[in-house]
């Protein structure tokens, strides 16, 4: 057997076994008839966007944007994603148009606690939007900047909030109209965490992630406290892939950011973070 044989041969070794460890999920159809629902009417505003005129949504999960690109692929009319910022997770979807952003009509509200430095955090920003009735469609993303945050939110639920919202938690804020942070100001800034997985099953990386044993993960699954990607998960044993979005009731949203290679022992290295 000749060195350049034995060479070429864990080239293509190393080659595979990254491809392997790079694969990401594919797209995954409607899963229930709330999705069927909603594939359905973004085809209707493609058909009424072709008569003239443009449509837009309210704020979308990546679920649904993933749902709403895959439709729009097989028509042949214009559209963009755009949530205020580049780099947004929650964003619009506008129809009928190539890429005119102010089409899409996001204002973003500074919200600053007194005192400056008080401890709250998303979900209290979130939940004090929520509490003046604002529908979480209607809120985009809220991101973390000198002095409390800018939220992003549909002209409605901004005016709302500009005239309605004096209390985040127990500390007072003050509201105004901003502009919105440039791209890079405006991605949070996330604590990446490792850990050895046995392997990519659910239960594996979601025991990883709460640190809790993977009875618990198959619990927490059972449970019915489990999504992947916005999708209800039934299996504790289905695959996961680089890039999927895990939320749990009770415990947050994590993001699968990379699967790495191999430890010592044979596990899996994995990066994640928690919203």
């Amino acid at each position: 057997m000749s060195i350049s044989w034995v060479i070429c041969w864990m080239n293509w070794k190393a080659a595979a076994s990254s491809s392997e460890a790079r694969r990401t999920r594919g797209y995954i159809p409607p899963v229930n008839e709330e999705e069927r629902h909603f594939v359905r009417r973004i085809v209707d505003m493609a058909w009424a966007a072709e008569g003239g005129g443009v449509r837009c949504t309210r704020f979308l999960s990546d679920r649904e944007q993933a749902l709403a690109a895959a439709a729009l692929a097989r028509t042949h009319t214009s559209y963009f994603f755009w949530g205020g910022y580049d780099g947004a997770e929650r964003r619009l979807l506008c129809i009928g148009v190539q890429k005119a952003r102010d089409t899409a009509g996001i204002q973003c509200v500074q919200i600053t606690p007194y005192p400056a430095d008080a401890a709250l955090e998303h979900r209290d920003y979130l939940g004090a939007l929520l509490g003046l009735g604002i529908e979480r469609a209607c809120i985009g993303d809220i991101v973390p900047v000198d002095s409390g945050v800018c939220a992003f939110l549909v002209p409605v639920a901004a005016s709302l909030a500009l005239e309605a919202l004096h209390e985040v938690g127990r500390f007072s804020v003050h509201t105004a109209l901003c502009s919105a942070p440039d791209g890079a100001a405006a991605q949070p800034q996330r604590q990446m965490r490792t850990a050895s997985v046995a392997s990519l099953r659910l239960d594996a990386v979601l025991a990883a992630m709460l640190q809790v044993s993977r009875t618990q993960a198959v619990q927490c699954v059972r449970s019915g406290a489990v999504s992947v990607n916005h999708v209800p998960m039934q299996s504790a044993h289905a695959e996961v892939f680089e890039n999927d979005i895990f939320s749990v009731r009770g415990h947050g949203k994590y993001k699968l950011c990379e699967v790495g290679g191999k430890s010592r022992k044979g596990r899996t290295i994995v990066s994640y973070f928690q919203y």
